[in-house]
């Protein structure tokens, strides 16, 4: 295995803490912008509750609302904007990844002098960057603990990543209750990314430390088995709560290890997005057991038996060829049957005339260095399975 650094400073609020958001948003300053999606959060209540702490606390209040699915650039530009002209102390992200990422964005920007674009079109370098701080009402993109952030360009048909330690939230609250609303398909579309997240680590054929497979073979089993209850009992607290925490767990670092491997399926799955402004869990959930079927070899049939037996519970007693297959096919049918998201590219309208383009684009002119090289015809020809 390879060695590592690992670091997680953002201090998480797990529960119903929300009477400290406010100590904690004064421990930064006292000028605040909040920003938020389409009003669900006005809907739900969270944001009287939410402005009435602010102002108890005497704090200034700036509001950012409309922030997209699929956050866009505009966006971002309309929050650095904002933190310029009213000198922002601390930015307060309320919602999903969407709303988080482009904060964080919205965070780096206010402190340079150039467009935020550049910090993912060119990687500029992310120097200083305004406190965030989240409270999240979706368990999906794990966004809340980690640095990470995915931006789209709707001009360029670009959705591009970018992570920085200095883009980690200083504080997130993570509340179960508040994802009880959380819409049927949006909880199924959260519950793929977050297994997307885990797969992406998982599946590799890097020598890995044993304590960090059983790890992450048990984030997988927790979504398998609370995903459908959520679906079933929306207010269920237990389901909630270990979906939530399994989302901030899958993609904070902790699991990566000392793992070297690109990952494949979301930079695929972002020129969907970028392309077709489809709900990136839905992508992810298409995408990934085709994915995985065009990678079946010799090499990594191994590592799929593994997931089959450990995960989905197959007999470890059949041939490794069989629960290899098997382990696919149930996947698949976690997905589309028991989520029931869609199963096929074509069911959401996208045929195959930009695949080639989004194939060019997903490797940048080269190679994917994932579980295996994926070049660009390679990724055309997964493209191609999803139809």
């Amino acid at each position: 295995m390879n060695g590592f650094i690992y670091n997680i400073p953002t201090k998480v609020y797990f529960g119903d803490h929300l009477n400290m958001l406010a100590p904690e948003l004064k421990k930064f300053g006292k000028r605040v912008l909040l920003t938020y999606g389409g009003g669900s959060i006005k809907q739900s209540g969270l944001y009287n509750r939410i402005v009435g702490e602010i102002k108890k606390a005497g704090l200034e209040l700036h509001e950012l609302s409309g922030i997209e699915p699929n956050p866009r650039i505009e966006s971002v530009r309309r929050g650095v904007n904002m933190c310029k002209k009213n000198e922002i102390d601390v930015i307060l992200a309320v919602g999903g990844g969407s709303v988080l990422d482009a904060s964080k964005f919205m965070a780096a920007g206010a402190k340079v002098d150039f467009d935020p674009w550049l910090f993912l079109s060119e990687k500029r370098p992310v120097k200083k960057a305004l406190p965030l701080i989240t409270v999240l009402t979706l368990s999906a993109t794990g966004s809340e603990m980690d640095g990470g952030g995915v931006i789209t360009n709707l001009k360029t048909n670009e959705k591009l990543g970018r992570a920085d330690d200095l883009l980690r939230p200083k504080v997130s609250f993570l509340d179960p209750a508040l994802t009880y609303t959380v819409s049927r398909f949006q909880t199924a579309a959260g519950a793929a990314d977050i297994l997307s997240h885990i797969m992406e680590e998982y599946f590799t054929t890097e020598p890995d430390l044993y304590m960090l497979d059983g790890i992450m073979e048990t984030l997988m089993k927790t979504v398998i088995k609370y995903a459908p209850v959520a679906l079933d009992d929306p207010e269920n607290e237990e389901a909630r709560a270990n979906l939530m925490w399994a989302s901030s767990w899958a993609i904070n670092g902790f699991i990566t290890g000392g793992k070297t491997h690109e990952w494949s399926v979301h930079p695929m799955e972002h020129e969907l997005s970028a392309f077709y402004d489809i709900t990136h869990g839905l992508g992810l959930a298409i995408l990934t057991p085709r994915w995985l079927k065009y990678c079946l070899n010799k090499n990594t049939m191994p590592r799929i038996c593994q997931f089959g037996i450990n995960v989905l519970g197959i007999s470890s007693q059949l041939a490794p060829a069989l629960v290899a297959k098997r382990a696919i096919d149930q996947l698949s049918d976690f997905l589309f049957k028991t989520l029931k998201l869609d199963r096929t590219l074509t069911e959401i309208g996208i045929g195959d005339k930009d695949f080639k383009q989004m194939a060019q684009k997903a490797t940048r002119g080269g190679v994917i260095e994932g579980f295996i090289p994926l070049n660009a015809d390679d990724v055309e020809k997964i493209y191609e399975m999803c139809l």
